[in-house]
This record gives C-alpha cells, structure tokens and sequence, in this order.
C-alpha cells in the first residue's frame, strides 16, 4: 500500500503489478510513502474477479481486502503442530447441520488442514468461535484485527463477511458457518457474497471448502453434494414447532390467539418468552372477508397489492382482478400490524412487563427480568437464549415480495430454533399463521429443510429466478442510458422500469457479467446490483 501525490494531495493505492519500463515517456514521479503491507497477489487477483463478477470496481474490493491500520511489518511465524488427518477433499461439501448442533467439530476438522480461513455470519459469532479455537490449542487470528497475524500464517483466520479476503499464505481449508445467512451479502455496490467469494478462493487453490447450514440455499447446494445427519440425529436438534390455525378467525380479530396469550401468562424471566413481529420493508396483507383466505398470486403466490380495480404481485407483476381465487368473493379486507402497538396489547393482555427490541432501539441485550419481548427479526440477535419464541404474522415473510422470501422465512424460524434448542431442551416455537400447508412451515415441523429445498428448486425454475439465472437490477439517475447502450445480442433480457429500477436477466452469470463490463458507464449515478437481495 503507497501514497502517490496527484494535483497537490496525497492520494492512497495499491502496487499490483511491476512493469520494465514506462509506458509514457514524461518523468515519473516517486512514490510519496510506502504506508506498509498491502493485499497479496492471490487477494488482487481475486479482487479482479469479483469485480467483474459483481460489476464494481478493483479498487473498492482491494480497499477491503487491506488492513484496518498500516502494517509495516508481519510478526513472527510460530512452527504450527503437525497437522492432524483431514478426511476433508478438494472441493465444495454442503453439511446440514440442524440448528442446535455444533460446528466446531467441523471447524476442528477444517482447522487440521493448515492455514484454514472461517467465516461467521457476525463478528460476535467470529469471536465465539476464535475463542473455542483456542482453547482447543489451535493459533487464530480475528480477521481484520489481526490481518499482520494471518498474513504470517501458521493459524486460523476467523471473521464475518470481510473476512473473505483475509491474507493466507498457504491457504488449506475454508469453512462457511450458516451460509444461508444474508449478512455474507453486502449491500453496498459491489455487492458480493463473502460465500461465493471464497468459494471461488477455495476453487483456485484446489482446497476443501466446507458450507454448513440448518437450511442450505439453493445457490450452495449447486455448489457440491450435501451431507446430512440421520434423521433421528436432525429431528433432534430442531424443537417442537406448534402451528395455530387462525383462519378460522376473521380478519381484523386481533395479532393474538388465546394459545399465545396463555404462553404469555406463563412467561417469566427465567423462561423468556421473545414475539416476532417483523414489519421492515413488508406489504400489507389482504383477506377475503368471506372465506378469510389470505389473497395471493395465482404465478408465484406472494402476497399482492390493491390497485384501484385491480390485484398487482410486488413479485412477479402479475395483474389479475379484485377477486378471491378460494372463492370468488370481491369483499377484501386489509389487514395492519406494528411492533409498538404490538407490545402494548400484549402487556395488557398477559398482565406481564414487555419491552420492545428492533434495530431502532438501543443496542446491546435487552433489560433483564423482562419476561416478554416484543421487535422485529432484530431481537433473535439480541439475546442468547429463551424458552419459547412465537411468530405473531408469519405470513408475512412467507409472502413477501421477493424470490428469496421463503429460504429467508425458514432461515429465520433456524435461528430461533437456536435460540429455544433441541427437542430435549424442552423448547418451544409457535407460528400463527392462515397458510398451515405452506412448504415453509412444512419443513420446520418436519425437520427436514429438503422439503422446502424441492418445492423452491421447482418455483424458481418455473419463474426464471435465481439460481436457474442470473439477474441484476440497475437504478440510478444513469440507469436508462446505461440500459439502452447494453448488447442487442438478445443473450441478457432487459425488464422494467418499476419504481425507476430495471432488471437484466440472463441465462447464467458469465452472459450477465460479460454484459455488463463491456457496457460503458455514462456519467450520472449509477447502481448495479448483481444478485440483489430485495428482488
């Protein structure tokens, strides 16, 4: 990493490459500073990769990929143990491992296999984990605090999504800890998935890399053949998943049912009981008020919009009449949810104190000796354990208007699996909803994610949505000129505008990305977003 001065300042860069002689015959300036170690050649050449691969620019990934402070010089490389046997192949291998199970033995198992790299979804997670490590006997750096210590190798790089560029000398092994987690994914342009970064990584370096998972997603199981336990083993390690039926419940008759303000009498601060009412980026929900079946669409069955005399899909756009498909009726009702509200009709309705938990309240756990919380997705995160955990409108995830919406739904049911534990522990979670059937819920109660997995697999290929192909959305104040100026080769198919954003779509991710670098940039802002996560 250098200094270079340019028009009076002192601008930071990147040596990644030596060159003979000049390429111009003015005088050459010398550098300013060598601010200290910078991204090795592997980290730029992966950094090129990426950028084509999410439409960015070398520059931003490098700027990731380099330390937090300058590091003039690498620490002493301690003579690691020999490593132990490894029955870890070159190679991606999907393992299912039910939400109370543990990954360290896989880490261990990783870990043998030299200079390993692991990556968590948080950087609590990242530190839990470099902990255990430890005191396992293994040497670990926390990465990107630690970048001098996994540039030297010899240990075990551990860290949450930045970590995918960590510095490995010899790189042995690579693991990814709940790879469905969407925190891998950023969401600033580039936006590149530390997974298939290190996917790619661990492909060029010929070196196993392990994907764990309660519920793999699609996009990883594509990756390498999946490994699961018994189903005596996976059964036990999800609880017991009690679903209430409220469409024989009107529309309007209240968020909740007697089972839930009976569990919420019985709560205590010993036996926590968390309410998750997650209402960020949601549509509202219509109800046919004769037959109460929630109204969906009939393509892709998300939840849909009322438009002046007409049911708009937020999805897959699909227009149809204000009609319920159950029955017919015309007579809709809407139905409203909010997580203050929410937590007032619950303490009065249990006589207990509640506190709500969203990622608008303060950070950090929340109060003890509170029995009842009360937020949005945000409070699986905040605190570490609880007896019960109930999903007041779980319809809304299942419904909601993007092609990722059901992995995420039983993504979040896994975390709060984690949260209660196994069938032993004695746990509990409780889901109200009006789709009982939903492939989702089916899972869950089941234990067996691959019931969703075949159902989804079916959905997105009939739909044309990833990882049957690839797409990307463009907005920005450049976004037309930069669409009207793509290939005319038929190959990328080019949908919208909606709400001032487009969408390419491809039959594969090389026929996208070829696309969209050969496409100049016009001036103005312009956004790219290649397997976004809202879509």
């Amino acid at each position: 990493m250098v200094r270079v001065g340019l028009q009076g300042r002192r601008i930071g860069g990147w040596v990644v490459g030596l060159a003979g002689e000049a390429s111009t015959d003015r005088p050459l300036q010398p550098l300013a500073k060598v601010t200290g170690w910078g991204p090795p050649a592997d980290i730029v050449a992966l950094a090129r990769w990426a950028a084509w691969r999410w439409a960015g620019r070398t520059a931003q990934l490098l700027g990731t990929a380099s330390p937090p402070r300058a590091v003039r010089a690498l620490p002493a490389t301690a003579s690691p143990p020999l490593p132990a046997p490894s029955t870890l192949a070159a190679g991606v291998t999907v393992v299912r491992i039910p939400p109370a199970g543990d990954v360290l033995p896989v880490a261990l198992d990783v870990a043998a296999c030299g200079d390993a790299l692991v990556l968590t979804p948080s950087v609590a997670a990242a530190a839990y984990l470099a902990a255990r490590l430890r005191r396992e006997g293994h040497r670990v750096a926390l990465v990107p605090q630690e970048w001098a210590l996994a540039a030297a190798g010899g240990c075990v790089a551990v860290g949450a999504r930045a970590g995918a560029w960590a510095p490995r000398p010899r790189l042995g092994a690579v693991l990814v800890v709940e790879e469905h987690d969407e925190a891998y994914q950023e969401e600033r342009a580039p936006t590149w998935n530390a997974r298939d970064v290190v996917v790619e990584r661990a492909r060029r370096a010929d070196v196993p890399c392990v994907l764990t998972s309660p519920c793999p997603s699609l996009e990883a199981l594509g990756y390498g053949p999946l490994v699961s336990l018994s189903r005596n083993e996976e059964r036990s390690g999800w609880p017991v998943l009690e679903v209430v039926d409220r469409r024989a419940e009107p529309p309007g008759s209240g968020l909740y049912s007697s089972r839930l303000v009976a569990m919420a009498r019985q709560a205590e601060p010993d036996a926590r009981l968390i309410c998750v009412l997650n209402r960020k980026g949601r549509a509202r929900l219509l109800a046919c008020a004769t037959c109460r079946e929630l109204v969906r669409c009939e393509a892709c069955g998300a939840a849909v919009d009322g438009v002046d005399e007409a049911l708009r899909c937020r999805r897959c756009g699909t227009v149809r009449p204000r009609v319920c498909l159950a029955c017919g009726g015309s007579r809709l009702a809407t139905l409203r949810v909010g997580v203050t509200r929410a937590r007032e009709e619950l303490e009065l309705l249990a006589n207990r104190p509640v506190a709500e938990v969203s990622a608008d309240t303060e950070a950090g756990p929340p109060p003890d000796g509170v029995p009842i919380l009360v937020g949005t997705e945000a409070v699986l995160h905040r605190v570490a354990g609880a007896r019960a955990v109930a999903f007041l409108d779980l319809d809304q995830e299942l419904l909601a208007p993007r092609y990722r919406a059901a992995e995420a739904a039983l993504g979040m049911l896994a975390r709060a699996a984690r949260l209660v534990g196994g069938r032993s522990a004695g746990g509990r979670i409780l889901v109200q909803t009006r789709l009982p059937g939903h492939e989702v819920i089916d899972a869950a109660v089941h234990a067996d994610p691959s019931r969703l997995a075949v159902v989804e697999a079916a959905r997105r290929a009939a739909l044309r949505f990833p990882p049957e192909t690839a797409v990307a959305t463009v907005s920005g104040q450049a976004a037309a000129a930069f669409v009207a100026t793509l290939p005319a080769d038929g190959r990328v198919e080019v949908l919208g505008p909606a709400n001032d954003r487009w969408l390419l779509r491809a039959p594969d991710h090389r026929t996208l990305c070829d696309a969209l670098a050969a496409t100049p940039r016009p001036p103005g802002r312009l956004r790219i977003e290649v397997d976004p996560l809202r879509a």
